[in-house]
Formats: structure tokens, C-alpha cells, sequence
């Protein structure tokens, strides 16, 4: 170990937190774990706020790094692609790779989640304090201002190091970012998307049965809007609603029954007798907001570190805000096992490492929701699809897809996946200039392009 401290506290055991609990018990650290949450084991998720997550090869890599993968794999249901529903009623696959391999893995938040803590608490003994708030952080004192949601009263929590992993909405986060010290000031944004979301569920049809393909991401794309479905193994699927917050077509229009049954019924109206109770259920889920959180820094020297979402939340629509925080993960336990110097050493190199590649898919995020909910109807977009795989058919290692890059490369930081997209979006927008299909493209003298303008790709 190479690291001065022995002990360490992680303020949030949510999956990034319990994940990172895991690790660092099992490197011998001693971990105290505390969480402003009940016990998800003990309790019911709140209706509405379970989105389903997307869990790819970063995710899985974290998972088996941990020995847990073998007790999340039940919980998994693959996804080959996206099936995108048109207006008219017809159906389209658009393969997410081009091998069995690759594929992304619905999964429940909530029930991840239980697992991650399971492992921690019983397997690695840490001692988890459920229901107890961070309030706020004091740097210059190493103090923790804590709730106890049970017995309602505040009380003083010096720890160091600490690493914060209390969520987009880190209350620890936003004190270090009022802070007037230097070495404090971490330069946090919250950028909040005009867009909101709610959740609804298709139940298991009869005998338990999936009432859409359980192989596909499901996605309704409506040009300035979406909805997606992702299956679960008990044959339900979990619906979210991707909407602005104003506008004609938005959240603030749709406060009636009557309202919501027209807009599903112009909108969705071959998902829509899937969805029992819809304007009930549509009505009393809460609205969800989206945004995305950067910042200059992520650590307080040696004291304090920012991790997963509480450094870097993102939008959903790369389904990749949890499999950044497990790749988070999995570094910081690298850099704490192997480094010859203290926690502020440790932070900061994790800071160095990640910071680029956390802002990288944070642009990608908010570019695959344009993505998402209208460029997939272009047929252009289908033709650049097509280009890419017989890129890299023929050149395995120098042309691989941005999208590939990101959810079936762990082996490629996000940032070389960003830099090399963009490289790779201006030549196959050359390449497409004058072609309707691709029998019209020259794919000898484009697979020549390619090797002239882009190196082999390296890890």
C-alpha cells in the first residue's frame, strides 16, 4: 500500500461509493461507509426514479476487477442494438456492433445496488451508516457536518482522507465550491438540460412474457423528443420519457389525463395499450431532471476526493455515467495499490488521468441524445452506420467506430475515443458526399484514405 492513511471514510453508498467501499476494504484499508438513504435492501425504490441503467464493457471490466460480476450477470438482459420504432408503426434494428460480443446489458439500478452493498457490508464487514446526511465539508478542518435522518440531530464528523461519492447533487461538492480557500476551489458548474424525464413500465405479458423484443433497446425517436424502453428479466420493461420542460410539446402541457392520452396517442400509439394506468402512473411519477456537472478540480489536496457522479455527472443517452464511475473506480484502486506517495499524490494523479476523459463523454452524452431522438431516422446516419462497420472489417485497430470505442473498448480512454471520432466523422462525411447507398462508395480507394490519414489506434 503506498498510501500513508490506513483508514478511509466514502460519504454516499450509492454503486459508485459501495463499489469503491469494496475495493479499498479489500486492499486492506480500513472503510467507514455512510449513506443519506435508507437501506435499499430493507426498502422499496421510489416509484418513477429507477431508470434502468446501461451497463457496458467499462462497467463489466469494474465489476470483474471487484469479483462481483458473477452475482450482477442474473440481473443482466442483453441488448443487441436499437430497435427504433417509427411514427407509421414499422420497425428497424440497428445493431450496436458487429459481434455477438457486442452488446450492452440492461440492468436495475436498484437491485445492483443492493447487490454492491450486500458485498460490502457482509463479505467485506464494513460497517455501513444508513440514513446519515452530509450537510456540509469545512477543508481547513477535515470536518464533516452531518443529519441523522433517524434520531434528527447534527453532529461532527473529522475524517481524513474522504472520498465523496454522494451523487450529482453532492452537498459536499457544492461546499467546496463555495469555498474561498485556494486549494478549494474546485470550479464546479451544474449545467441543467431543459429537458426533463418521467418513467412508466410495461408489465410481463402473460405467462411472464416480454411484449416487445427483450433483445433491444426500444426508442420511439420524435425529433425534438423520445421515449425508450429496456427490458428487465421478469419480462416487464422500464419506460423513460425524454421531453423538453416548456415548449408546445412538452412536460407543462401534459398536466391532464386527457392531455397525456392525446400526446401518447399521436406520439406512441403502438406502446400505448402496453402501458396500463398510464395517465395515472404518468401523472403521480415525479418529473426527473437532467444535467451535467464539471469541475476544474475534483480533489482538496490530500483530504478530499470527488468521484463518480459527484465530479462528473452526465446525461444519460450514452449509458455511460455509471461505467465512467466504475472505471473511476478501478483507477483509484490502481493508483492507491501502486503509488509511493500520500493521498494528496493519489488524488491528484487520479485527477490527471480522468478529468479529460469525464469531460470527453460528458460532450458525447449531450451529442447521443440529439442522436437519439432524431438523427437515427436519417438515412444518411444509416449509410455513415454501414460505412463504419465495413471500415472496420477491413481495418480492425485503425477504424473503429466512435460508438464502439466508447462501449465495447475499455482499453480507449474516452478522450482518444472523442478525438478519434471526430477525425473519423470528417472522412466519412467526405466519403459520403456524393453517395445514396453504400454500393456507391468506392470502398478500395476509402479503406486507402483511411490508412493514409489515421494511424493505428493504440491503448
Amino acid at each position: 500500500m503506498g498510501v500513508s492513511a490506513k483508514e478511509v471514510t466514502v460519504i454516499g453508498a450509492g454503486l459508485c461509493g459501495s463499489l469503491i467501499a469494496i475495493m479499498l476494504k479489500r486492499r486492506g484499508l480500513g472503510v467507514s461507509l455512510l449513506e443519506r438513504c435508507a437501506d435499499p435492501r430493507t426498502s422499496t425504490a421510489i416509484a418513477g426514479r429507477s431508470i434502468n441503467l446501461a451497463l457496458s464493457t467499462r462497467g463489466i471490466r469494474a465489476l470483474q476487477n471487484a469479483g462481483i460480476f458473477s452475482n450482477v450477470e442474473p440481473l443482466l438482459m442483453p441488448m443487441r442494438g436499437r430497435l427504433i420504432h417509427a411514427e407509421d408503426g414499422t420497425t428497424e434494428l440497428q445493431p450496436y456492433g458487429q459481434t455477438k460480443e457486442e452488446q450492452i446489458h440492461s440492468v436495475s439500478r436498484a437491485e445492483l445496488n443492493r447487490i454492491l452493498i450486500d458485498t460490502a457490508h457482509v463479505d467485506c464487514g464494513i460497517r455501513i451508516r444508513f440514513q446519515q446526511e452530509a450537510i456540509d465539508y469545512d477543508g481547513s478542518g477535515c470536518n464533516l457536518h452531518m443529519l441523522d435522518l433517524v434520531e434528527r440531530c447534527n453532529y461532527e464528523l473529522h475524517a481524513r482522507p474522504i472520498i465523496a461519492a454522494d451523487g450529482a447533487g453532492s452537498a459536499i461538492r457544492r461546499s467546496l465550491s463555495s469555498a474561498a480557500a485556494t486549494e478549494a476551489a474546485i470550479g464546479a458548474t451544474e449545467s441543467i438540460l431543459p429537458h426533463g424525464y418521467k418513467e412508466l413500465s410495461i408489465p410481463a405479458g402473460p405467462g411472464g412474457r416480454h411484449q416487445l423484443d427483450p433483445g433491444a433497446l426500444h426508442i420511439w425517436p420524435r425529433g425534438g423528443f423520445m421515449l425508450i424502453a429496456l427490458p428487465n428479466p421478469g419480462g416487464d420493461f422500464t419506460l423513460t420519457l425524454f421531453l423538453p420542460n416548456d415548449g408546445k410539446e412538452s412536460f407543462s402541457t401534459l398536466t391532464t389525463a386527457a392531455e397525456v392520452t392525446t400526446f401518447f396517442g399521436r406520439y406512441f400509439a403502438d406502446v400505448m395499450p402496453l402501458i396500463p394506468d398510464l395517465t395515472k402512473s404518468f401523472l403521480g411519477n415525479p418529473l426527473g431532471i437532467l444535467g451535467t456537472v464539471r469541475c476544474r478540480h475534483w480533489h482538496n489536496g490530500g483530504k478530499l476526493l470527488l468521484i463518480g457522479d459527484a465530479a462528473h455527472a452526465i446525461v444519460p443517452f450514452h449509458g455511460q455515467g455509471m461505467n465512467l464511475a466504475f472505471e473511476d473506480c478501478v483507477l483509484l484502486d490502481r493508483i492507491v495499490c501502486d503509488g509511493s506517495g500520500d493521498w494528496a499524490e493519489a488524488f491528484a494523479g487520479f485527477e490527471k488521468q480522468q478529468l479529460d476523459n469525464a469531460n470527453a463523454i460528458a460532450d458525447m452524452a449531450l451529442e447521443n441524445y440529439v442522436e437519439m431522438r432524431d438523427t437515427v431516422r436519417d438515412p444518411k446516419f444509416k449509410l455513415r452506420k454501414e460505412l463504419s462497420f465495413e471500415l472496420e472489417r477491413r481495418l480492425p485497430g485503425r477504424f473503429i467506430p466512435r460508438y464502439s470505442m466508447v462501449m465495447f473498448h475499455d482499453e480507449i480512454p474516452y478522450a482518444v475515443a472523442q478525438a478519434r471520432g471526430a477525425l473519423q466523422q470528417e472522412l466519412l462525411d467526405e466519403l459520403m458526399q456524393n453517395a445514396g447507398n453504400l454500393a456507391e462508395i468506392d470502398i478500395d480507394a476509402a479503406e486507402v484514405l483511411v490508412r493514409e490519414r489515421l494511424p493505428r489506434l493504440r491503448s
